[in-house]
C-alpha cells in the first residue's frame, strides 16, 4: 500500500490554515451568538441559549428602533462620526502635509506636544476634558464631544498621513510649482490625491474607533435625545436588564455597521497600513 507524504510547505500551509480558521472561529463565535439572540425572544433564549433562531423575529428590530429611541441614537453617532472625521481627515492631512514638508520654527516642539497627548491614558485626561467643557458652554452638547473626538484621534492620524507624505517624491511639488501652483493648491490637487491609500486608512480607523467610543461619550452627554448608540445599548441594558433577547438586537444595531465597514473596505485598510514607497 502506497502512503503519501506530505512536503513541508503543505504541511506548513495546513498548518496555518487550521490556526486561522481555529481562530476565525474564535473571533466570529461572540458575533454569531449574538446575531442568534438578537432574533429570539429571551423566553427562547432561556429555554436554550444555544439554539438557532427559529422563528426568525425581525419584528424586534423594528420594536428597538421605534420604541427604544435607537433612531435618535442612531442618527447622533452618524452625525458625530462622520462629522469629527471629516474634520480630522482635512485638518489632520494638512498638519500632516505641513510636518512632512515643510520646516519651520518650532516644527520639532508642536511635533512633541502634539504626539506627548498619547502617553496618557483617557482616563487621565477625562476629567480635564470635562471640566473644560462645562467652561465653555460646551457640556452635553454633539459640538462638545466632536470637538473632543477631533482632539483624541488627531495625534494618530497625523501620524499615519505625515509617514505616506514625507514619501512623496519632492519633483511632484518642484513640478507643480513650475506650473504654477500655490501650496494651497499643492496640497489640494498633488498631495490629497496621491496620499489617498492612506487617507481612506485613517478615515476607516478613525469611524471605527469613534463609533465604539464610550467613555467621553458617558461622561460629556446627559441628555437621552443627544445619546451615541454605546450610550443607548447601555441604557437599554439598564431599563431592561432582564431582557437578554431586547439587548442582543440593540448590540446588532450597534454592531453591524462596523461589520459592513470591515466587510466593504478591510482590503482597502489594508493596502493603506502596508502602502510603500510612493513612485
Amino acid at each position: 500500500m502506497k502512503t503519501t507524504t506530505l512536503s513541508p510547505e503543505t504541511a506548513r500551509l495546513l498548518g496555518l490554515s487550521l490556526i486561522l480558521a481555529l481562530y476565525t472561529a474564535y473571533a466570529a463565535g461572540p458575533f454569531v451568538w449574538v446575531a442568534s439572540m438578537s432574533l429570539r425572544t429571551t423566553t427562547e433564549i432561556a429555554a436554550d441559549p444555544y439554539a438557532l433562531p427559529w422563528p426568525l423575529h425581525w419584528e424586534k428590530f423594528v420594536s428597538a428602533w421605534t420604541q427604544s429611541n435607537y433612531d435618535a441614537y442612531f442618527s447622533n453617532s452618524v452625525f458625530i462620526v462622520l462629522t469629527a472625521v471629516a474634520i480630522l481627515t482635512v485638518v489632520g492631512g494638512m498638519a500632516a502635509h505641513g510636518f512632512a514638508r515643510y520646516r519651520f520654527r518650532g516644527k520639532g516642539l508642536i511635533y512633541v506636544i502634539i504626539f506627548s497627548t498619547i502617553i496618557f491614558p483617557p482616563q487621565v485626561t477625562v476629567i480635564g476634558l470635562f471640566q473644560i467643557m462645562v467652561e465653555y458652554g460646551l457640556y452635553n452638547s454633539r459640538v462638545g464631544l466632536i470637538m473632543v473626538y477631533v482632539a483624541i484621534q488627531m495625534p494618530i492620524t497625523i501620524y499615519i498621513l505625515e509617514a505616506f507624505f514625507a514619501r512623496i517624491p519632492s519633483d511632484l511639488y518642484d513640478a507643480a510649482r513650475i506650473d504654477g501652483y500655490s501650496e494651497w493648491e499643492i496640497f489640494w490637487r498633488i498631495s490629497l490625491p496621491v496620499a489617498l491609500p492612506a487617507i481612506s486608512t485613517t478615515i476607516i480607523l478613525n469611524t471605527i474607533l469613534l463609533w465604539n467610543e464610550f467613555l467621553y461619550a458617558v461622561v460629556l452627554i446627559t441628555d437621552d435625545d443627544k445619546r451615541t448608540l454605546p450610550l443607548g445599548v447601555l441604557r437599554i441594558m439598564g431599563d431592561q436588564l432582564e431582557d437578554v433577547g431586547m439587548i442582543a438586537t440593540g448590540l446588532m444595531i450597534a454592531i453591524v455597521p462596523v461589520v459592513l465597514i470591515y466587510v466593504f473596505f478591510s482590503e482597502r485598510l489594508i493596502q493603506g497600513m502596508t502602502a510603500g514607497a510612493v513612485k
